[in-house]
């Protein structure tokens, strides 16, 4: 290289030098102009191509990742464009301050057998681990910790700064506060018909008082005994003239015990009923310091590297024994980002490698390019009453390139309720059908799948298409029939449930595989039924109305081909949203009496099938009685709910569908694919208990007539802002995936909010999926890694698989499967 200063940048400058204008013109004012920038995609592109050719191995990686954070820059949203663009100079800034890395290791630090011994003592049983024994491990086990890996990866809820605590007199309304108190007396209270445990405490300053509403009154009254000290960590409030804390945490401290020899940064862990935070610090402190160096790097060392990830060993100890230093915050957020990224980049580097699998599979090639103006689908569009819309023939064009190549499709479809993925579908089956091939539709439940086949057999028998339904709940004889059918080839298309997995189900000719609300089915599921096709690999396309934001699609389905139909069929009315407390009831119940009046139905959705001692809340089954006697007594009302069998659903839905049921009281079973177009009104009981993206599927039961449309949301009394904030988000859109990332931003990703798989692992860090940013780099890293290592050989790619088989254990058997 050059000594003149132009020629001693690395590629990696010169590309960050280029960028350097259009990205502050992007940034400024806040992405105020980030919707004029036009080309960004076509010039990093040209930039990237042209320094790849003179690139480092690590700089090339992260050529790489740049030219494809731009792949469809110009088409996505101003979120999704600032996202981008943030990453991009996160990207530069690393990799310019590394111009001249010095040379990385050619081999990973450690040996296969020094690997092998670690990964096996991670999963050592809890049982056998110094200071917890039989007892106490099977307290861990009820929270899901098993082996001292588990216990590594259960990080603290939050951290107390000892030096801070505070006085009772400085206690401020509204705050999260610790304060160091000591128990003059407590006692169970009753407040009308309810019990309260109460406590009254002080220290020098003032009185606290502290109560409980849920509790155990033998444990509660041995912890807060008269003279006791305890350290209470929680939400101050205010009763009349009377500061108090509601459900605090509790830590005792030992007469022996100051303030001074517990100061500094303390962790607080989920509570293990009858341990002490004092005991689990020093289990969790004690593993950390015999197991905590143990822990094997799973992301290659010139990624970690890039990416500024430390080990993990030493972001365990960063987490579970903090250091009492004003640099504290800081460690605590690289380490949590290192934990983040090594997660992260495990999963997609799975999920990478089972899409790889399934393209190796033999597929079918569908002869989907011919185009007879008398075919199968050109007679279907003819009966149909509505031309598809611009995104369903944007996805039937991706599915057809799918289909016509040799290899097994595996794509999803993604589209709000009411979206027209069902047609889409047929579509498809009707390619595969037309070549000679048999298609199955699997339907998570009897009355989803009853509904499709009604919809489909319709127009199926106008093109002369033979469609059969096979249930669960068949009658031995005609079950018989249809089985016979099937494995002949007489009939063309199936619909069903699990019942289509069943060993007794035999395909003539299985081509295409159409799996509705997908999120429903395991991946083993979906790999029982590939297995009943005949030599090549089915074709398998997946469908879902549930709104999933586009970050955790990119983890929950990173192994399939993705396509969104984002736009509804001209005629939809829109639903009209309302927000209601209690004292709106009247109202709400006026507003169903009008729509019942004017000759539509209604559904009144409750979040329990019957009444709960331990959760306070209106369930559907009592309420139905109630409403029935004492509110709409003219008006007939159904039930519907999870514990009635195949046939008493079927029969309760049918009622409904036909009219003969005004109000359909039920739990969430209607939330995917009950279709009465007549229903018009929608009351949703404790909408505070539900997620946005749950809350919008069942808002998609209305409005898919022609008449306007009206959900209620009554929500009862919280004191939480964050619930009113959120449910105001469904007043204001109708678009399932805006509402799921707002559900996301504001609820956090939960169990991958209802949307993992059976068969990937599951993430033990789930505030990994909140960082958009870290998630993108993670699976630019994993699938350009397996890019350039394909068959994970050599000592570090071992490494890695050997790391990959004790995370996913024999689910990584799966790849095959999608």
């Amino acid at each position: 290289m050059g000594k003149d200063s132009a020629h001693d940048k690395t590629g990696i400058e010169r590309i960050k030098a280029a960028l350097a204008r259009p990205f502050a013109f992007a940034s400024k004012d806040s992405f105020a102009h980030i919707e004029s920038i036009k080309g960004l995609d076509a010039l990093v592109s040209t930039l990237c191509d042209g320094e790849a050719r003179h690139a480092t191995d690590v700089q090339l990686s992260a050529i790489t990742t740049l030219k494809r954070l731009f792949n469809d820059f110009d088409s996505l949203s101003s979120d999704y464009k600032k996202e981008r663009i943030r990453e991009a100079q996160r990207l530069l800034d690393a990799d310019a301050c590394e111009a001249h890395p010095a040379p990385l290791a050619a081999k990973p630090p450690l040996t296969e057998q020094e690997a092998d011994e670690r990964l096996k003592e991670l999963q050592a049983p809890l049982r056998f681990v110094k200071g917890i024994g039989p007892r106490l491990a099977e307290r861990f086990a009820a929270k899901g910790l098993l082996t001292v890996e588990d216990m590594l990866y259960c990080l603290p809820l939050r951290y107390e700064d000892r030096s801070r605590l505070k006085k009772v007199q400085g206690l401020a309304v509204g705050e999260d506060a610790a304060v160091l108190v000591t128990v003059i007396a407590s006692s169970e209270a009753r407040y009308g018909a309810r019990k309260v445990f109460e406590m009254v405490a002080n220290d020098s300053t003032g009185i606290l008082k502290v109560k409980w509403f849920h509790y155990k009154l033998s444990y509660m009254k041995n912890r807060c005994k008269s003279g006791s000290r305890l350290i209470l960590y929680g939400r101050v409030s205010k009763f009349g003239h009377q500061i108090e804390m509601i459900h605090p945490d509790i830590e005792e401290m030992d007469e022996s015990e100051t303030i001074a020899s517990s100061s500094g940064v303390v962790p607080v862990y989920s509570q293990l009923d009858g341990v002490h935070q004092k005991t689990l610090r020093k289990i969790f402190g004690s593993i950390v310091a015999d197991y905590g160096h143990k822990a094997v790097d799973s992301v290659p060392v010139a990624i970690r590297s890039r990416r500024r990830v430390s080990e993990q060993s030493k972001a365990f100890e960063a987490l579970h024994l903090p250091q009492s230093s004003g640099l504290f915050l800081e460690k605590a957020r690289e380490a949590r980002r290192t934990l983040a990224y090594d997660e992260l980049f495990m999963l997609e580097l799975g999920l990478a490698m089972r899409r790889r699998a399934i393209k190796k599979e033999g597929g079918i090639a569908f002869d989907a390019a011919r185009k007879d103006p008398s075919g199968l689908e050109a007679r279907l569009r003819e009966s149909l009453p509505f031309s598809l819309t611009t995104a369903q023939e944007r996805a039937l064009s991706e599915i057809k390139k799918d289909m016509n190549a040799p290899l097994p499709m595996n794509r999803l479809i993604q589209g709000d309720v009411g979206s027209g993925k069902t047609v889409v579908s047929l579509i498809a089956a009707l390619m595969a059908i037309e070549s000679g091939y048999q298609a199955a539709i699997m339907s998570p439940t009897e009355i989803l799948a009853e509904q499709h086949y009604l919809t489909v057999h319709r127009y199926m028998e106008t093109i002369g298409i033979r469609a059969m339904l096979l249930r669960g709940a068949m009658k031995a004889k005609e079950r018989r029939v249809v089985l016979k059918e099937i494995q002949e080839g007489g009939v063309d298309l199936i619909i069903g449930t699990h019942a289509l997995i069943q060993k007794d189900v035999e395909f003539a000719k299985l081509g295409l595989v159409i799996i509705d609300e997908q999120h429903r089915f395991g991946v083993v599921q979906r790999g029982e039924l590939r297995k009943k096709a005949q030599g090549a690999s089915p074709d398998m396309l997946i469908m879902t109305a549930t709104p999933i934001p586009r970050t955790l699609a990119m983890t929950a389905f990173g192994d399939l081909d993705v396509s969104i139909i984002d736009q509804l069929p001209p005629g939809r009315q829109p639903v009209r949203t309302r927000i209601l407390r209690e004292k709106d009831r009247a109202s709400a119940y006026q507003a169903i009496s009008r729509a019942l009046v004017e000759g539509g139905q209604c559904y009144i959705v409750y979040p329990l099938v019957e009444e709960s001692k331990e959760v306070p809340l209106k369930d559907a089954t009592s309420m139905k009685e109630h409403l029935q006697r004492d509110i709409f007594p003219e008006h007939r009302i159904g039930l519907l709910h999870g514990r009635l069998t195949t046939v008493e659903k079927e029969s309760v839905m049918r009622d409904f569908k036909d009219g003969r049921t005004h109000i359909l009281v039920s739990t969430t079973v209607i939330e995917v694919g009950v279709d009465v177009p007549n229903a018009t009104v929608m009351l949703i009981e404790h909408a505070e208990r539900f997620g946005l993206a749950q809350l919008h599927q069942l808002r998609g039961r209305v409005g898919r007539g022609v008449k306007p449309s009206l959900c209620m949301l009554l929500a009862a009394w919280t004191n939480s802002e964050d619930t009113y904030k959120r449910l105001k988000v469904m007043t204001e859109t109708s678009d399932g995936f805006q509402l799921a990332e707002e559900d996301l931003k504001i609820r956090g990703p939960g169990n991958f909010t209802g949307v993992r798989q059976s068969g990937l692992p599951d993430l033990r860090l789930s505030f990994a999926l909140t960082d958009t940013a870290l998630l993108k780099a993670a699976r630019d890293d994993a699938f350009g890694y397996l890019e350039q290592n394909p068959e994970l050989a050599g000592p570090e790619g071992i490494l890695i698989k050997k790391i990959l088989k004790s995370r996913w254990a024999s689910r990584l058997e799966l790849a095959e499967v999608g």
